[in-house]
């Protein structure tokens, strides 16, 4: 029996349905390719010749960047520094946008209002966040200094003391952040069915543990996405502490000065050199992997080893009458 001969529409027809979808996700792995995974590589290649930014490649060297970068005291410095703001940034940031979305998610009033203002703080540039939070935090006529002075307190030297510059630049991440994350843990929160909340409340329980044992776990996936996301953000950042003070070299000691600032220093400051500012890349580019990978398989584990399985509903019915 021979097949019937198409025409050439419907020869594009079928074309057009299996060359859509592709089409369709071009863009994004097209972008993908030109902003994201060629830099990538192209960073790996510099990282194992001395680059100068001005005369370019001038040999191949193999790991002296990576073994000259590992000796440096600054670099581990700069990597504590970073883990530092990270944790006291990142950890508090999840709980307060856990607890903001909970109070929005709530029966209040003007409850668009409220939604768009925990949202404003992101919009905000960074630099114009890190030049307010900069004074706030100043050392002379700081608002949070004076305050403390008018209370009996001494002034805290937010741009001296190791602890208080991280603290002062965690706060500026908190202000940017929390809101949006606050709106990712909003739309989850309104994903999770009602019937489930309100037969926790028919069975007693009080909102303090449906929040904690209904809506917290039903919270597991986001929380996930969120820790990674900012995991990946935290172990990156470079505005903040930059824009911190006038110098942007990361206070008088460094004792602010993150990776990425280092990584400038490195490439664009007095040395020049782009091969060891790779080297700097791609050493944190691997810290970033192997936390995150840590972070998913604990969410991971946690997540399942919380969830418990689906009771099975009995087939039999019980009526007054006997069983059926």
């Amino acid at each position: 029996m021979s097949t019937p001969t198409l025409t050439r529409r419907q020869k594009l027809s079928q074309l057009d349905q299996k060359a859509s979808p592709y089409l369709y996700i071009a863009p994004f792995f097209l972008i993908f390719v030109i902003a994201g995974l060629f830099p990538l590589l192209y960073t790996a290649f510099v990282s194992v010749h001395k680059w100068n930014l001005i005369r370019g490649n001038l040999g191949f060297i193999g790991v002296d960047n990576y073994t000259w970068v590992l000796q440096q005291p600054r670099f581990w410095k700069g990597l504590r520094n970073t883990f530092s703001i990270f944790l006291l940034s990142s950890v508090p940031q999840v709980i307060l946008a856990v607890l903001i979305a909970a109070a929005l998610d709530a029966n209040l009033r003007a409850k668009t209002f409220w939604r768009m203002g925990v949202l404003l703080p992101y919009v905000v540039a960074p630099i114009a966040v890190s030049l307010i939070f900069g004074q706030v935090f100043s050392d002379q006529s700081g608002v949070i200094n004076s305050i403390l002075e008018r209370i009996g307190m001494g002034p805290i030297g937010w741009h001296k003391d190791v602890l208080a510059s991280h603290l002062a630049i965690a706060t500026m991440v908190n202000f940017r952040w929390t809101g949006y994350n606050t709106l990712i843990f909003l739309a989850a929160m309104q994903a999770i069915p009602r019937e489930t909340i309100e037969a926790a409340v028919v069975d007693g329980a009080s909102r303090v543990k449906t929040f904690l044992h209904v809506t917290i776990p039903m919270l597991r996936p986001t929380i996930i996405f969120v820790v990674i996301t900012s995991t990946i953000g935290g172990l990156q950042i470079f505005d903040e502490p930059r824009m911190f003070d006038n110098t942007g070299a990361g206070g008088a000691d460094r004792q602010w000065m993150t990776v990425t600032m280092y990584m400038y220093e490195l490439g664009w400051g007095s040395q020049r050199n782009l091969g060891r500012a790779s080297a700097v890349a791609w050493i944190l580019f691997m810290i970033v992997v192997a936390i995150t990978l840590l972070n998913y398989f604990i969410t991971r584990r946690i997540a399942s080893s919380g969830a418990t399985q689906p009771r099975r509903r009995s087939l039999t019915r019980h009526t007054p009458g006997g069983t059926r």
